[in-house]
């Protein structure tokens, strides 16, 4: 009896703990999401070809106006971005480079990803001076295949973003490693490497809204390729894992992704300089996911 009574006692013992450790688990959740729903600041790291294409001017006012919570842009190529949510530094992304956004979701640093909207690429060069001859070509590959073999200026951003990252894939299927002084890279966003390939009269990869928007001030530029269905650009959002780094503002964070993705905003995104420049800079895809265009 007295043995029963100790392995009893014993085992009251350890549910005690289990069940102390198990609230007070529970009581840091709950303090970490008190604290996230009191933080009005909501960091949000993106690709600087939104801000680039003036597309914040309209979105942010109006998150700020609905929710109550002040948004804290961090515009950097995504690469950079992604980086940032894997050290827990920032609450959510708005990025465009799926197959490196697959790599971070898979290493838990991110949750929830949501597509929100596409457009595409272009390749631009000098209106005069097409010394590459890619004028009107639909496959992209080959465009690049051209500039490299007349060793016509590229001008790359170097900056590790989504446009970067799909300019080394389109170089590597054209099987070329660019080098040599008509390689130059700026390590600049978007809007920057335009105006040094304006100047300089050179070609550029570019998303089309950022070239539209900036196109008033690139007198030199003009777009040569279009079209190829590996030129098309997908924006996603997504939040920094709460479950791995609880200091993160994970209610504001879904905010600003239920934001993006309701009619409201979806409205914004769509109508963004649309009377301005007689088309779309972007069109709307919430809802859809990367299946709905083959990936």
């Amino acid at each position: 009896m007295i043995k029963r009574r100790f392995v009893l006692v014993g085992l009251a013992c350890c549910l005690s703990i289990m069940s102390a450790g198990a609230g007070n688990l529970l009581v840091r959740q709950q303090a970490a999401n008190a604290q996230s729903s009191k933080n009005k600041n909501v960091i949000v790291a993106m690709t600087t070809s939104i801000e680039d294409s003036g597309l914040l001017d309209d979105l942010v006012p109006a998150f700020e106006k609905k929710t109550g919570y002040r948004l804290k842009k961090v515009a950097v190529g995504t690469g950079q971005a992604l980086a940032l949510a894997e050290k827990g530094e920032v609450d959510a992304l708005f990025v465009n480079s799926p197959k490196a956004e697959r790599k971070v979701l898979q290493g838990g640093a991110v949750t929830n990803r949501r597509l929100v909207m596409h457009n595409d690429f272009v390749i631009v060069g000098p209106s005069n001076a097409d010394k590459a001859k890619i004028r009107g070509k639909k496959d992209a590959v080959e465009a690049f295949r051209l500039i490299a073999n007349n060793q016509a200026l590229f001008i790359s951003r170097g900056d590790d973003s989504g446009t970067n990252k799909l300019e080394k894939d389109l170089w590597q299927q054209a099987k070329v490693t660019p080098a040599g002084n008509w390689y130059q890279q700026t390590g600049s966003g978007m809007a920057k490497t335009l105006q040094v390939a304006n100047q300089k009269l050179g070609y550029t990869l570019v998303d089309r809204a950022t070239y539209i928007f900036q196109k008033k001030n690139l007198a030199s530029l003009q777009v040569l390729v279009e079209g190829d269905r590996k030129l098309l650009n997908l924006y996603h959002v997504m939040q920094v894992n709460p479950q791995k780094f609880p200091r993160v503002n994970n209610v504001g964070a879904k905010a600003f992704i239920d934001f993006v993705l309701s009619p409201e905003g979806q409205k914004i995104i769509a109508d963004h300089a649309r009377e301005e420049f007689g088309q779309p800079l972007f069109f709307v895809d919430g809802g859809k996911t990367e299946k709905d265009y083959g990936f």
